[in-house]
């Protein structure tokens, strides 16, 4: 993927990130960095200025966390959109990911219905070492109660989330 494009497909997941967060009061977003610093590809750039650190909230380093607080959080009603900065880093939140957000419907007999997305760049074209080039989406479309969706242009981004 160029620059130009990641570029473009940065924009456009902005753009519907902008556009969910001012339809519906419940939408916030979780994630390392992405309040200041406008997270790891600067997707969420400009979001806090614009809704608020109560709804564009950077978290702690620990990705288990932010999984686990987006399950309360989606359990009470609202809805998480939730940035892991690279898919390699998406290992500590497994537990969170496949025992308890795939499972709360179910769990629940179907009284809780919910609602969460999390976001991770996967390969991203960085050449990165290590955790940084993996593409482990295939382990969790394996997992009932998740789906994975990987858009490569904007419009596709615009049409998942």
């Amino acid at each position: 993927m160029s620059t130009v494009q990641s570029a473009r497909l940065a924009e456009s997941i902005n753009a519907t990130l902008a556009d969910l967060l001012e339809q519906d009061p419940r939408v916030l977003l979780l994630g390392e960095d992405i309040g200041r610093l406008g997270g790891v590809f600067r997707v969420t750039r400009g979001l806090r200025e614009r809704f608020g650190a109560d709804r564009v909230r950077d978290s702690l380093l620990a990705e288990s966390t932010i999984v686990g607080q987006a399950v309360g959080m989606t359990m009470s009603g609202l809805v998480p959109v939730c940035e892991i900065q690279f898919d390699g880093f998406t290992y500590p939140a497994v537990n969170q990911l496949v025992t308890q957000a795939a499972r709360i419907g179910d769990r629940w007999n179907g009284q809780v219905s919910p609602s969460l997305v999390v976001r991770i760049p996967t390969v991203g074209g960085v050449r990165g070492v290590e955790h940084h080039s993996e593409s482990n989406e295939a382990l969790f479309a394996r997992v009932p109660g998740i789906s994975v969706a990987c858009p490569s242009t904007g419009e596709d981004a615009d049409q998942i989330l």
